[in-house]
């Protein structure tokens, strides 16, 4: 098994997700869109997973390789069929490539905050053995306005009403970052761009407070991640 990673900016890379493929034996390959690195062929890959960015959607004039890859990821999950796990930016794009759309936050959502599963998210495979009710970190001013026509809506927070979706029975999206680690907000807040959105939506001191937050929440994070990769892997064996 392989998996293609789609990577926006060095620091957003699967996290702790790396170290549960390594246990597993399983090999991966980032392509770094930002850098310029080139679509691969899909052949040989298993499963795609699009991460997070500090890009829009829309921004495709600053950053013109979206048009590729929103091309790819519909190629990916509507004409292959193949299974997709996609993050923050990944969720996003996932919706805009297949006819839904995305707009600003009106609430940025940053912070350990709570999300909660639908009754389709309740009983779909990719959250199985998951609390209905999760604590996870957010960091968006972007969200996810009209998703697909044929989406099905798996997660909410007070705020957002499409915090995870499916399409299809291959293609799984979130909001939030189930892949955080220790290091995550330390890595996140050296972004200017990432920063300064936390400062302007929880104000001076923020990047330490979040720090805390999460450092709390670890354990629990780390277990729900599991899970989840758990839970995608097997979605794959049918």
């Amino acid at each position: 098994m392989r998996i293609l990673v789609f990577q926006h900016v060095d620091c957003e890379h699967p996290g702790s997700l790396r170290q549960f493929l390594a246990d597993d034996g399983i090999e991966w390959d980032a392509v770094y869109l930002h850098r310029g690195d080139k679509i691969p062929s899909f052949d040989g890959y298993d499963a795609l997973w699009v991460m997070g960015g500090p890009m829009d959607v829309w921004d495709i004039e600053e950053n013109p390789w979206l048009v590729a890859e929103k091309a790819a990821i519909k190629h990916w999950v509507a004409d292959l069929g193949k299974p997709y796990l996609g993050l923050c930016l990944g969720h996003q794009l996932l919706a805009d490539a297949l006819g839904g759309t995305c707009g600003p936050q009106k609430t940025p959502e940053i912070g350990v905050l709570e999300i909660q599963l639908t009754e389709q998210g309740k009983a779909d495979r990719l959250f199985l053995g998951t609390a209905h009710r999760q604590k996870c970190l957010q960091w968006h001013s972007v969200r996810v306005a009209q998703a697909p026509e044929n989406a099905v809506i798996l997660a909410k927070s007070d705020v957002c009403s499409i915090q995870a979706m499916r399409i299809g029975t291959n293609a799984w999206s979130m909001q939030y970052h189930v892949e955080i680690e220790p290091d995550t907000v330390d890595n996140w807040g050296a972004i200017p761009a990432y920063a300064q959105a936390l400062e302007n939506t929880l104000g001076h001191g923020a990047l330490v407070r979040l720090k805390h937050d999460t450092d709390k929440s670890m354990t629990q994070c780390l277990s729900c991640a599991k899970l989840i990769y758990t839970n995608f892997m097997q979605t794959m064996d049918g």
